[in-house]
């Protein structure tokens, strides 16, 4: 009994560390930089660097259980695409989530008008390792995504059917659970979990593995099987 409530406690306190509402370093655009709240800028709350003994052991945690049916599923479940109005890090603060996201993981951006809608910047893309040169545009815009770590469609058939529509449009928005990526890379993913898709870049396997656990942990999500036997089988080969 002794063992499992200090278990609990680490576990606890890992979810409080990396999924807490303050702001914090992230990586954006690949270096580490301070992201202000508010003022049209997201409240940072990409994971920072987890030790791999604790993303186990957060896995661990998980409840273990097979894909429910998608039965009822639609985007709209899960409220406006890319919603204000949402409770975590950058909701409310006037801009949509899409141009917070490219905020934070763009470097050299510049603005339409003000200081939300992204106009350009530069991309160095956690996915495939490239540097891609993002221009606004009907022609251009989908060249840089914004992948949902955990797809919703997944995320709907493990646990978020359950959830409250104001949690699951917050899971939608939640910069943890978001990150720009290539456009194309975004669309070969799809609403693949981690049994049958991993990030072309073999160096950030850990990390997004680790930030899919966070979500899950953070939103009461399950996992299946092969889904937890992959996670653990790449993150015991982590720092």
């Amino acid at each position: 009994m002794k063992f499992t409530a200090r278990r609990l406690a680490r576990i606890s306190l890992v979810v409080a560390t990396f999924v807490g509402l303050a702001c914090v370093t992230v990586g954006c655009g690949g270096s580490a930089a301070k992201v202000g709240c508010g003022s049209g800028r997201v409240c940072g709350n990409s994971p920072a660097a987890m030790p791999s003994r604790d993303a186990l052991a957060l896995l661990d945690s998980l409840r273990v259980a097979g894909r429910a049916a998608k039965t009822g599923y639609s985007r709209d479940e899960f409220g406006p695409p890319w919603s204000d109005n949402v409770t975590v890090p950058g909701g409310d603060n006037g801009c949509d989530t899409r141009n917070d996201i490219l905020q934070r993981d763009l470097t050299e951006v510049t603005f339409k008008s003000g200081k939300c809608v992204v106009a350009t910047g530069t991309l160095n893309d956690l996915y495939t390792g490239k540097t891609i040169h993002f221009v606004r545009g009907t022609k251009t815009s989908d060249e840089v995504q914004i992948d949902h770590v955990i797809a919703l469609s997944d995320a709907w058939q493990k646990g978020a059917q359950q959830l409250s529509a104001e949690r699951r449009r917050d899971l939608a928005n939640d910069p943890l659970n978001l990150q720009a990526v290539d456009g194309p890379t975004n669309q070969s993913k799809s609403d693949s979990d981690a049994a049958s898709w991993l990030p072309p870049n073999k160096g950030y396997h850990c990390a997004y593995l680790t930030r899919q656990i966070q979500v899950k942990a953070a939103y009461k999500l399950w996992v299946t099987d092969s889904e937890k036997d992959v996670m653990a089988r790449e993150l015991r080969t982590c720092p």
